[in-house]
């Protein structure tokens, strides 16, 4: 059999079935070879080939779709779906730590990492990002500072002639070309980051702080399944599920193991692709999703905080509870922008109820600890609903228009997706 042959045979298999089969093998050779560094090294690629080539795909995805763009009108309700979902996240997170209070056993003084002081702080590192060099941003994936520019140049692009146009629209198609290339290796790097993680922490290293972990997964479950469904039936007025379903199934399972939204924007781009949604619209929406819809991260800043006033025996009143919700999901837009993420967003939340640095970077601390379960869920929830609310917007548009949308099923047939 030759090479094309086998390539045609192992494409013709499902994504998902792929993956499902790399995460069994994986988490096998995990248990049975733990010193099989070479196994690890096709997850570390998996992931490095993903993060290279995310960011010039959104550059020159954006520029070309705003230099060729008709008039897109989702993007304002994406955005607002977006804000949303990360208020709705705080405020369930909120309510589980009332419900299941959690008790953290706080050791000796974590090491400083150079938290945000505050909230100027994390909204001065945006403002900072939007407006750096352009190359520096590509060369480091800021994707703050890649939209900015990319949207500059596109708009500036409209002005020009067919032919330039033209040649942004076809590098633009070639590079998506090679994201599906690269997407195509997946279960050979879900294989090498399960068997990462089970080689390096076994199946059951955090069972001494299950019941946090319980509280932060399940209130991202109740918000993937729950709370965002409610969010996109008050937008298209349909059964959300085939839709929720199909982004945790083809968006989640992959973040959950790369824990990257950046490196999943390729991933979600297809999956909108596939859907047969405004190239418009998602070549902006996804990255920008990537950058602030961050409501695991909400979800994990407040339940954090919620636990060490809990430690401590500090009462919080619904109004400061409130207020916890609003901070975090502020915060949470510039998680992506802070150096370690939600986790280090931790201390400006505990702030807010007068608790000591030393004792909050303690969390922190226990928050790295639990990161391989905490951090994965986080970034499923947090990459799955960026095409879900793009989805959503676009489909709220349809229904307005009186035009045909099928909820979470390919637009095309195989032929056409291929």
């Amino acid at each position: 059999m030759d090479f094309k042959a086998l390539a045609r045979k192992y494409n013709d298999i499902s994504l998902i079935k792929r993956i499902v089969a790399g995460l069994a093998v994986g988490a096998v050779l995990g248990i049975a070879f733990p010193n099989a560094e070479a196994v690890g090294l096709l997850g570390t690629l998996f992931v490095s080939a993903l993060k290279a080539v995310a960011p010039v795909l959104v550059f020159f995805l954006v520029t070309s779709a705003l230099a060729n763009a008709k008039a897109a009108g989702s993007m304002r309700t994406v955005v607002v779906l977006y804000l949303v979902s990360t208020f709705a996240a705080a405020l369930v997170a909120v309510g589980a730590s009332y419900l299941f209070p959690t008790e953290l056993t706080l050791a000796a003084p974590a090491e400083a990492q150079g938290t945000p002081s505050g909230i100027g702080e994390v909204l001065g590192t945006l403002v900072s990002n939007m407006v750096a060099n352009p190359v520096d941003a590509l060369a480091n994936a800021n994707y703050l500072g890649i939209l900015v520019w990319a949207v500059v140049l596109g708009i500036a692009l409209r002005a020009a002639s067919g032919t330039v146009k033209d040649v942004f629209a076809s590098v633009s198609d070639a590079v998506s070309t090679v994201v599906r290339w690269v997407i195509a290796l997946a279960p050979f790097g879900v294989l090498g980051l399960v068997y990462s993680t089970v080689s390096q922490n076994g199946l059951d290293v955090f069972a001494e702080y299950g019941r946090l972990l319980l509280v932060l997964v399940g209130c991202m479950l109740f918000i993937a399944l729950v709370a965002n469904p409610l969010i996109v039936f008050a937008c298209v007025r349909a059964n959300p599920y085939p839709l929720v379903l199909r982004c945790l199934k083809d968006s989640g399972v992959t973040a959950f193991f790369t824990r990257s939204s950046a490196a999943n924007i390729p991933v979600n781009m297809e999956l909108c692709r596939k859907l047969g949604l405004d190239k418009d619209n998602y070549s902006v929406s996804i990255p920008l999703g990537a950058t602030i819809n961050m409501a695991g991260a909400a979800v994990t800043i407040t339940v954090m905080a919620m636990a060490t006033a809990h430690t401590l025996n500090i009462a919080v009143n619904p109004l400061a509870a409130v207020v916890l919700s609003a901070l975090a999901a502020a915060s949470a837009c510039g998680a992506s922008g802070v150096a370690g993420g939600s986790l280090l967003l931790i201390p400006l939340a505990c702030s807010l109820f007068g608790i000591d640095g030393d004792v909050s970077l303690q969390v922190v601390a226990i928050g790295f600890i639990i990161g391989v379960v905490q951090d994965s869920c986080e970034t499923a929830l947090n990459s799955s609903s960026d095409v879900l609310f793009t989805a959503a917007a676009e489909y709220r548009q349809r229904r307005l228009e009186g035009r045909s949308f099928r909820l979470g099923r390919d637009a095309f047939d195989e032929n056409e997706l291929a």
